[in-house]
């Protein structure tokens, strides 16, 4: 089920009820996104308007396992190992003439700006874990110093140790 972005946004305590009302009366008016308008009225940051999309996101979405489904060898040359790192994705496979990308909830507006600008195919979006989605890339695109940590955002054992 969707929860509309504005009623996201009130559960993390940036609108109140009367702001979310606000915008979507304006939002009637000029048929804008509801995040654009609640920015301009409200000045609501918007990596709070992205966080709400990706949460209705990963509601609406496929959430897969990329270690135990196929990930087609053919892919994997469209990203490099530092692209599937830093980007936080793995292509899968093609669906159709679309091309199935894996990310976690976190890492959905980085990896989609990516796609949408460095990959030559039209991309969706299924989602995993973060340790699922290190796991995966740990085994597909291993690369000095990548570790599950950088995904995760758990500290290394060794800080955690020293600390």
């Amino acid at each position: 089920m969707r929860i509309p972005i504005g009623e996201l946004l009130m559960q993390q305590g940036v609108l109140t009820a009367e702001q979310c009302q606000a915008v979507l009366d304006r939002q009637a008016a000029s048929h804008r996104p509801f995040g654009e308008i609640a920015e301009e009225l409200f000045h609501v940051d918007g990596k709070a308007v992205e966080r709400a999309w990706a949460s209705q996101y990963a509601k609406i979405t496929r959430w897969v396992d990329p270690l135990t489904e196929t990930v087609d060898p053919m892919v994997q040359d469209l990203v490099t190992r530092r692209q599937a790192w830093q980007f936080r994705l793995l292509p899968m496979g093609y669906d159709g003439s679309e091309l199935m990308v894996c990310t976690t909830q976190d890492g959905l507006i980085r990896a989609m700006n990516f796609a949408v600008r460095q990959l030559p195919v039209t991309c969706y979006f299924v989602l995993t874990a973060p340790e699922t989605l290190a796991a995966a890339l740990m085994r597909i695109y291993p690369m000095d110093g990548m570790t599950p940590e950088l995904i995760t955002g758990e500290a290394p054992t060794w800080v955690r140790k020293a600390g």
